[in-house]
């Protein structure tokens, strides 16, 4: 699948809005603060982003693997690919805060770690791999009471959290879990009365 690009005040603005969501970020640094070495935020009615992204093409490939074997394509929806997870990971990782300067050496080691741990077990980097070899990979990560790759954990945990929440911040991510968000309605029906039994109500 051919990722779906996307551009730099989009992913910008997603960034933005998981870092409000998941109360990653002070929200004091989202105004006219001044950080060291780039100067204030961007201003996202201009075109120019004042910091290159940072992940080579090779980490890219990795990213867009990895992440369409966390979120594949199915009947809910595309693939995260489909909906620019890359870039989005792309910015986050780029970004100069705090926060995500900490995410940026979890996720670049990791990826380094996974295509290395690839290459010596199928002879190819992740990227490559088929894609029963990537998710064998991965359940040997997240093996409950291993100790063996507690850092590759914390590095999926932190790819993971980042993938979904770049995903579930597009519009189909949001169909793909039923969410409407304020769509006028003629009548509200109220609760169902399943749950008004549950509170005692009925």
């Amino acid at each position: 699948m051919t990722p779906q690009p996307l551009s730099r005040r989009e992913a910008l603005k997603r960034v933005i809005g998981v870092s409000v969501a998941l109360s990653a970020l002070d929200l004091s640094s989202f105004g006219a603060v001044q950080v060291q070495g780039i100067g204030t935020d961007p201003n996202l009615h201009k075109k120019e982003i004042p910091w290159p992204r940072v992940l080579t093409p090779d980490e890219k490939r990795i990213v867009i693997a990895l992440g369409d074997i966390i979120i594949p394509a199915d009947e809910f929806g595309p693939a995260a690919s489909g909906v620019g997870v890359p870039d989005f990971i792309d910015e986050w990782v780029s970004a100069p805060y705090e926060i995500q300067q900490k995410d940026q050496q979890v996720i670049r080691a990791g990826l380094a770690w996974l295509d290395g741990e690839a290459k010596k077990r199928f002879g190819k980097g992740y990227a490559d791999c088929v894609p029963t070899d990537q998710t064998g990979l991965l359940d040997d990560i997240v093996k409950e009471g291993s100790d063996a790759h507690k850092s590759a954990f914390t590095f999926y945990k932190n790819f993971r959290d980042k993938a979904t929440g770049g995903y579930y911040s597009t519009p189909e991510g949001w169909k793909a879990i039923g969410y409407v968000g304020n769509t006028p309605m003629l009548e509200f029906p109220g609760p169902p009365p399943e749950v008004l039994k549950h509170l005692g109500l009925e």
